[in-house]
């Protein structure tokens, strides 16, 4: 089974074909009982459940914060954000996991996360809720059509990704200006990151990024860095229900590549690793799970869910494929608690310099960046590709619109000019039913 940095840039069109899926995939029979969770409970899924939770509660969460920091969200925001990603979510992967008896690890949109992120620097966070519940409705309404396969191969996989590269490339670059900002805090954690990548059997029992987390702490706490002044109000959650805005220009910019980084690009993730492990994923339900999901949410100002890949291949790294949703089920029941305890998690991390939260983010992100740039400049649509990255790290705003979109839209123009026998051959390889 690859490592989850290995597979970040993959992208799998899910199901068989178009017309030979049926429109809600049928539940696991026999259905689980407690008993039979129980017994089929062991020590290798409760590890990779644990090694799963303990993955998304480091990196990608430096990478909320890091959004969060742009839009200058309160650490109450931040708190419900995350209470949202980690305990609806997690409440999800345990009913999806239970029903079809398979691991379906439940998350938030990391590249969605990025690109929210630059939106803040002109959008209110208002705004951005209103863009949430609206992306969360048009991925509902795709899963309902049952042709999720078909829509998901109308987009060039190269263009797609190309956008995703130039999205999460300012996190790269955050690495680097973090290491000439703050050396003490930044280089052991990315000399720790690197050490792990180098040994292959280290890399199972300590994932880089939490060996990278776990340097970071021991440099601020070297240091004296570490700024716990502003403690938490609460020990225990309370989500923030927050009042969405609908605004045209934040619509227009955030719910077209929202969408397509849920259904595209995490779940065709999700969707490769769990193929790959021989599950067959309930494509059309998934998508739909992630339609309704994000609209709950928004409501609490967390970002879109979507099927992690990486936590899957997490989960599915060992034991006997019959009894791997138990370590889904751990995961989700860990990620409630850990959601639980969001103002907690907020002010530890908010404590930390700012230098910690913008390398572990970066480096978290490294796999993906570099899946996304082997993707985006192959062999086809190489200028569409170009131009959909060099558009979309350029923070071009048209109509109070980002770059992304327009990325989007220019390398779908220029490919379609320039690489029209690229799309033929993308027909070729996918015919209709």
């Amino acid at each position: 089974m690859p490592a989850p940095d290995a597979i970040a840039g993959q992208r799998a069109v899910p199901g068989g074909d178009a017309g030979s899926e049926p429109f809600v995939e049928p539940i696991a029979r026999p259905r689980v009982g407690p008993r039979t969770a129980l017994r089929d409970i062991g020590g290798t899924y409760l590890s990779n459940g644990i090694v799963g939770l303990i993955f998304s509660a480091s990196g990608p969460v430096a990478v909320i914060l890091a959004a969060g920091s742009a839009g200058q969200l309160s650490a109450a925001q931040l708190s419900s954000w995350i209470f949202g990603v980690f305990v609806l979510n997690g409440i999800l992967t345990v009913a999806a996991s239970w029903i079809y008896r398979m691991p379906l690890a439940f998350a938030w949109t990391i590249p969605g996360t990025v690109l929210v992120g630059s939106a803040l620097g002109h959008l209110s966070w208002a705004e951005v809720l209103g863009a949430f519940l609206v992306t969360g409705a048009l991925i509902l309404a795709v899963g309902m059509t049952g042709r999720v396969r078909r829509l998901m191969s109308a987009l060039p996989e190269p263009i797609v990704m190309a956008m995703v590269a130039g999205v999460f490339l300012q996190f790269g670059v955050g690495v680097v200006t973090s290491i000439g900002a703050d050396p003490v805090v930044a280089v052991p954690i990315v000399l720790v990151f690197f050490a792990l990548q180098c040994h292959g059997s280290l890399t199972r029992w300590m994932p880089p990024i939490i060996g990278a987390c776990l340097a970071g702490v021991v440099a601020v706490a070297v240091s004296g860095r570490f700024d716990f002044t502003e403690r938490p109000t609460s020990w225990i959650a309370t989500p923030v229900l927050q009042t969405p805005e609908f605004s045209l220009r934040a619509l227009l910019e955030l719910v077209v590549p929202l969408a397509i980084t849920v259904i595209v690009v995490q779940n065709g993730q999700g969707t490769a690793v769990l193929n790959a492990a021989g599950h067959r994923t309930p494509v059309n339900v998934v998508t739909m799970l992630c339609g309704a999901w994000s609209m709950l949410a928004a409501a609490v100002g967390s970002i879109s869910t979507c099927l992690a890949g990486p936590t899957n291949a997490l989960l599915v790294a060992g034991g006997e494929r019959r009894r791997q949703y138990t370590a889904a089920l751990t995961f989700g029941v860990l990620a409630v608690a850990v959601g639980l305890a969001a103002p907690v998690f907020v002010a530890l991390m908010l404590a930390m310099p700012p230098a910690f939260i913008a390398t572990v983010g970066g480096l978290a992100l490294l796999g993906a960046l570099l899946g996304a740039f082997r993707s985006a400049f192959g062999s086809r649509f190489s200028m569409g590709a170009l131009v959909t990255f060099l558009v979309s790290i350029s923070d071009l705003t048209v109509l109070n619109i980002g770059s992304a979109f327009w990325g989007l839209l220019a390398g779908l123009a220029v490919a379609w000019l320039l690489e029209r026998n690229d799309f033929r051959t993308e027909e070729a390889r996918d015919p209709k039913p």
